[in-house]
């Protein structure tokens, strides 16, 4: 099965082991994610393991190979719904490729709870299932945080401005995408001259940025729906000479981007904190079992935002 899978047993301390393999104790709660491939999931995992050694419950951790493995993330959450857990979490890979797994888990009275990408809801309750709770950080209010900064940036003086979307269709990317337009459009100086999307990739970002640039030799800022695309921003930047002269702001606040603001390359981050959105999922999940809700289609799920913070060098 070409599925990564990360089984944890917790028991005093966490121990895990990287392959298709089971705990060596009996895990009431799974989580399962979009990957284990960058930064931004691993936090979400050290979460959830921080948060399950803290209350003392076992939990196996899974993920697909990639944020576009789509079936493979499906199979893969039909597969856990089929072991004998008590309560999931999940992180979807897009809106509708688990809806029929969840509604299977809770025929089986196996709550659910949805991580970071938002399943349609509407998909949800006609297949007779439901979430317990949506967390996630504030997208849009992310994307006007980041934008108002950026604006904040720029002065008095205002300028032209340019938006790295991610993929065409992400809630979360559109989300921050209309939340930075609403700061831009707030700011009488500043204008908007591309909003493109780069598929969350940083050659395609790099491609973009390279063309914005070219048709605009006056930019004064770049925002990036992520942090991968907003270093291939970066490049294009420096590629033209213009390092220093045209801000470059990203999302997410990963490893490599946090190094670039420190050398004063990336402008800043908007960092959202992963590590608290796992923690808090597998207390929702915890607690499901211990006041044991009804599951019902027509129970609205509980939201939670996590917050974000501007990241600079300073």
């Amino acid at each position: 099965m070409n599925i990564k899978q990360l089984t944890l047993a917790i028991a005093g301390a966490a121990a895990f082991t990287l392959g298709p393999v089971q705990s060596a104790f009996a895990a009431d709660y799974a989580v399962v994610l979009k990957t284990l491939a960058s930064p931004y999931w691993v936090a979400m995992k050290d979460g959830v393991l921080a948060e399950a050694k803290k209350q003392g419950v076992q939990v196996d951790i899974f993920a697909a190979n990639s944020e576009d493995d789509i079936t493979g993330q499906q199979r893969l959450l039909e597969d856990v719904v089929n072991k004998n857990y008590r309560a999931i979490g999940v992180a979807p890979i897009s809106p509708v490729n688990v809806v029929q797994a969840i509604a299977a888990a809770n025929k089986k009275g196996i709550y659910v709870v949805n991580m970071d990408e938002k399943v349609d809801m509407s998909q949800l309750k006609a297949a007779g299932g439901s979430v317990v709770a949506f967390l996630a950080t504030d997208n849009a209010a992310l994307g006007e945080k980041a934008g108002k900064y950026i604006v904040s940036k720029l002065g008095s003086a205002g300028g032209k401005v340019a938006i790295i979307e991610g993929k065409a269709g992400n809630s979360s990317g559109d989300a921050r995408r209309d939340g930075v337009k609403k700061a831009f459009a707030a700011a009488p100086n500043v204008k908007v001259v591309a909003s493109l999307p780069a598929d969350w990739d940083r050659s395609r970002a790099l491609d973009v940025a390279t063309n914005i640039l070219q048709r605009n030799p006056d930019l004064k800022a770049i925002y990036a729906a992520n942090d991968t695309m907003a270093l291939g921003a970066v490049q294009a930047v420096k590629n033209a000479g213009k390092l220093g002269k045209v801000l470059v702001m990203g999302t997410d606040g990963v490893p490599e981007a946090i190094d670039s603001v420190k050398r004063g390359e990336l402008t800043a981050t908007a960092a959202q904190d992963t590590a608290t959105l796992g923690a808090k999922s597998l207390d929702i999940l915890v607690q499901s079992v211990k006041n044991k809700p009804a599951i019902k289609p027509d129970n609205a799920p509980q939201f939670v935002a996590i917050d974000s913070k501007i990241v600079t060098k300073e």
